[in-house]
């Protein structure tokens, strides 16, 4: 009888069968390794029986090739390893654990069939199941492998997986707060790389889980910041100590920065504000505005990894959030969010185009206004509005110079009126000039007609005429910034007779048609503004200043005699005016001489007569020279001054003319104001060279009533063939003289003739228009014939030749 040997512990096969013999357990309680299936012996084989020995590679091969053979057993051996894992995580067998980890890695690094979903799905249970060990290494073991996960490329997408609990578990971790601090930073960097590798594995995949759901982000983003401010804070602290820690204990805080750059640089547009409203909350929730160092630093960290196109969404969020500070929240922290907002904004200005640079500027200046129409009058609230004004300044800095001009034009319209006399919008209108001149700083000014466009220069000017000193102050502010193109506002910021080194260059013809155009109402203002009674030390010289510079920047031959003219009118302003004080006479006085000076500098044949008036000054009052002073303990009243230590207008032109310079080109011998005349527009308009200026009056025998022909006088002549070379021939010096001549006469009597005679002549010149119409009338009465109507049989047609009347030849009229 052969020898029974016990095959398996279901039944006994005989030995000499027992290499013949196929058979099959059919006990389902049947623990052989004999009697598994082979994925599972496999799955078995690459254990060994010593943790210690670690994964047996040959055999992990060969459970390898069986999966790529079979692929549809790959699920099956993905679920018997996280039942043995499971098992041993029970039983606290931590190197079959890890033994078991290290399988499914390999399985997930060599797989990459369609079916792996069905293996990650039993891969995410045994990482679930580690994560949810109290063991720190576990937790730390399965990160390591989730992170490796996430750098696999899977062929197709998993519409049914979810990372809820990872993220929630991975951001817990980064709050460890063991006491164990090598374990609390291992944990926390198991933490950070795990929300790293849940958002890499999910933000490229649109049909996976949307990880920029509220939800998500208020659990990664706050995980996030948590570990950059320990990072900072330890920072600070080892500089204040003195002490360097080691480098593993602020790799934590390093790796959370890099999570955070990595999740703002694939944000999209319209996750931005997904990020940027939970890092608010963030700094909310913990009172983390003030100080600010921290907040300015996560903001600069989100505007360098953001995609450019997208970084004044981030501006806008920000702005948003301190609007809804404005009344819940008090100056200090607003004035801390105005301050990050003025540190980053400068980042989002060169990629803003479009609507979206006025939509910025326009939240700035309605956060102005709404902090000018608060009832608090701390210097906290002073404060937060400055710091709004430099938010504005930096991030105009990096703008064009055309929306520069847009900006500066948009500001202008918001600023109220001056006939509104609130105090908050007295304190609104003084905010947005200095505003707008900041914004005027971070300009550069190549033309004056493109700075000063009409819907710009207008409303400035009318400013500077302002009841409020201040206000003025900053419009002559505003000018200086904008007119001064080389760099001579610090030369030229006091009345003074010392002038050296001033840069100039030739003035273009755009910069003359500017003064042309413009000239007399900016000049017009800036006399109205010294006339005013309140005026400053420091109003005069920011007028002397604003007027130095065009001189320097405009100063040529064809602008000179409109800048001798507007020295001459502050001058005449000195002696005239009933509402200035005496010290503000003397001022007007020092200021006049200043800017001859001025023009004495550019026009080097004047300079014998400023210093022959300078000398007369010295001698004979002396408290005409400057620097301007607030008091004159002894001075002499403006009309006691003697004539030689004043401005001749006579003897300024007589030294014009020897040089070749026509002062028939001026409109009249001084600006003054208010004083408008439409002579003096006529004579402007008019050319000296234009042949039609010629005015020549032609009588005829035939124009006076008794027929005898009128004696021309010295001007008028007969128009002639002969009369005409004689004009042609003639110098044209002679014949300016003339007309200047002609002109001034009709100019001063306009200006100083009584009504009465202007009247009785213009009813003289009618008197004889009327006689010359009756005389032509006449004329047509007694010459004119009339004849009758004559029928003709032959044709029985009527031949009208009636009324035939003779009018006298327009020659003899």
């Amino acid at each position: 009888m052969a020898t029974i040997v016990k095959k398996c512990c279901c039944f006994e096969v005989p030995e000499d069968l027992v290499e013949s013999v196929i058979f099959k357990c059919t006990s389902p309680d049947c623990c052989c390794g004999c009697c598994a299936p082979r994925y599972k012996r496999l799955v078995d084989s690459v254990f060994p029986r010593n943790p210690q020995d670690g994964l047996v590679k040959s055999n992990m091969e060969k459970l390898t090739f069986y999966v790529l053979s079979s692929p549809e057993k790959l699920d099956r051996v993905g679920e018997y390893l996280y039942q043995k894992v499971s098992r041993d995580i029970y039983r606290k067998r931590n190197g079959f654990t890890v033994i078991g980890v290290e399988c499914m890695d390999q399985l997930l690094q060599a797989c990459h069939s369609q079916t792996l979903n069905l293996f990650v799905e039993s891969f995410l249970k045994m990482v679930q199941k580690l994560l949810e060990s109290p063991d720190p290494n576990l937790q730390i073991l399965a990160t390591k492998s989730f992170v490796k996960f996430a750098n696999i490329e899977e062929d197709t997408p998993s519409y049914h997986r979810r990372y809820d609990f990872f993220v929630s578990k991975f951001a817990s971790m980064c709050h460890n707060n063991s006491s164990n601090d090598e374990f609390r930073n291992e944990i926390r960097k198991a933490g950070i790389q795990g929300l790293k590798s849940v958002v890499r594995k999910t933000v490229s995949d649109e049909l996976v889980e949307n990880i920029w759901e509220t939800s998500h982000m208020e659990k990664i983003i706050p995980s996030l910041l948590f570990n950059m401010e320990h990072g900072r804070k330890t920072l600070v602290k080892d500089e204040n100590d003195g002490v360097t820690e080691a480098q593993d204990e602020i790799d934590a805080p390093k790796l959370a920065e890099n999570c955070m750059r990595d999740l703002v640089n694939k944000a999209t547009f319209g996750h931005v504000r997904s990020i940027v409203k939970p890092v608010l909350h963030h700094f909310d929730a913990f009172e983390l505005w003030v100080p600010n160092d921290f907040a300015v630093h996560t903001f600069r960290v989100i505007m360098f990894s953001i995609q450019s196109q997208y970084s004044y969404a981030v501006i806008e969020t920000l702005m948003n959030h301190l609007e809804q500070h404005t009344h819940s929240s008090n100056a200090k922290i607003r004035t801390s969010m105005a301050d990050v907002l003025a540190k980053i904004i400068d980042i989002a200005a060169g990629e803003s185009v479009g609507p979206s640079v006025l939509e910025i500027v326009n939240a700035i200046v309605q956060h102005i206004q709404v902090s000018t129409k608060l009832d608090r009058v701390d210097g906290d609230e002073k404060s937060y509005r400055e710091t709004l004004i430099s938010a504005l300044g930096e991030y105009v800095t990096h703008l064009p110079d055309y929306q520069k001009i847009e900006i500066m034009k948009f500001i202008m319209q918001k600023v109220p009126s001056r006939s509104d006399n609130c105090q908050s919008h007295r304190l609104l209108q003084n905010m947005l000039l200095k505003s707008l001149l900041m914004v005027g700083s971070k300009y550069r000014t190549t033309y004056l007609s493109t700075t000063f466009p009409i819907a710009f220069l207008q409303p400035l000017l009318t400013l500077s005429q302002d009841d409020d000193p201040e206000v003025r102050l900053l419009v002559q502010n505003i000018l200086h910034t904008l007119i001064d193109r080389r760099q001579n506002r610090e030369k030229l910021f006091t009345p003074t007779l010392k002038l050296e080194n001033i840069n100039r260059e030739p003035s273009t013809r755009t910069d003359i048609l500017f003064v042309k155009k413009n000239g007399a109402e900016i000049f017009s203002n800036m006399i109205a503004s010294l006339e005013k009674n309140n005026n400053e030390l420091r109003n005069m010289n920011a007028i002397y200043t604003t007027v130095a510079l065009f001189t320097v920047e405009l100063f040529c031959e064809d602008t000179l005699f409109d800048f001798v003219r507007l020295v001459l009118s502050f001058q005449d302003l000195a002696i005239t005016s009933t509402v200035l004080s005496p010290a503000q006479k003397i001022h007007l006085h020092v200021i006049a001489l200043c800017l001859f000076v001025l023009i004495a500098y550019c026009l080097p044949v004047l300079k014998e007569y400023s210093d022959k008036v300078i000398k007369a000054r010295r001698d004979q009052a002396i408290h005409l020279m400057p620097p301007l002073k607030t008091r004159y303990e002894v001075y002499e009243p403006s009309q006691n001054i003697p004539d030689a230590a004043l401005l001749s207008q006579d003897a300024i032109y007589t030294l014009l003319k020897q040089e070749g310079f026509e002062p028939t080109t001026v409109k009249s011998a001084a600006y003054t104001f208010p004083r408008h005349s439409w002579v003096d527009a006529h004579m402007q308009s008019s050319s000296t060279t234009d042949l039609n200026s010629i005015s020549l009056e032609v009588d005829s025998g035939s124009s006076t009533p008794d027929g005898t022909k009128q004696k021309p006088n010295q001007t008028d002549m007969e128009l002639t063939v002969e009369s005409l070379k004689k004009i042609l021939n003639e110098p044209s010096e002679n014949r300016k003289a003339v007309e200047s001549e002609k002109r001034k006469n009709l100019n001063e009597s306009f200006k100083t003739a009584a009504f009465e005679d202007l009247v009785s002549k213009a009813a003289a010149k009618g008197g004889n228009l009327q006689n010359k119409l009756s005389e032509i009338f006449s004329k047509v009465a007694v010459s004119g014939t009339v004849e009758s109507p004559s029928r003709t049989n032959n044709n029985h047609t009527s031949n009208h030749v009636g009324n035939k009347v003779r009018f006298p030849n327009i020659y003899e009229l």
